[in-house]
């Protein structure tokens, strides 16, 4: 008898089966179930959006309107001499005081007169700090970095959002 007919017979190893997968094959169902139901059901979106209208308020016509002439204004972004943007800031409230209040007479008021006036109305928008409001329309290349100009608007915009 030879050497090759002593030796057993080789082992047939038993066929792969597909089910039941892996540990990490259920992991990765799992994850990808919940991004599925995250990205249907958006619950970011709602958390997001429910404080928003809870804390803000309808704006009546005229805030709203200022608002908006508020938004249309072209900022002097890029070193752009800024004296324009300040004139139409300062023309902006001083047409939106004049009809709020008509009996003070704000829109005669000039320099730190104007601005503690502003202040006296919503001093949470703290326009008394941005004294360029006002000395900004008289210099002769009056410029603003992009931080100060988006700091001076957003100033303005609390003020026409909540003036009493």
């Amino acid at each position: 008898m030879s050497l090759v007919a002593r030796l057993d017979p080789l082992i047939q190893p038993a066929p792969v089966s597909a089910w039941p997968p892996a540990p990490g094959w259920w992991f990765l169902a799992a994850f990808s179930l919940t991004i599925l139901l995250l990205v249907r059901t958006r619950p970011w979106q709602r958390l997001a959006r429910k404080p928003q209208a809870a804390s803000e308020a309808p704006l009546d016509p005229q805030r709203q309107i200022a608002l908006d002439e508020l938004a249309q204004l072209r900022k002097p972004y890029g070193g752009q001499p800024a004296n324009q943007w300040l004139q139409e800031l300062n023309a902006l409230l001083k047409r939106l005081c004049r009809t709020r209040y008509p009996d003070n007479s704000p829109h005669t008021l000039t320099g730190r007169a104007w601005l503690a006036f502003l202040d006296s109305r919503c001093p949470s928008a703290g326009l008394t700090r941005w004294m360029v409001l006002v000395e900004g329309l008289y210099r002769a290349e009056c410029r603003l970095d992009d931080k100060a100009i988006e700091g001076l608007e957003q100033s303005v915009k609390i003020w026409i959002r909540k003036h009493v």
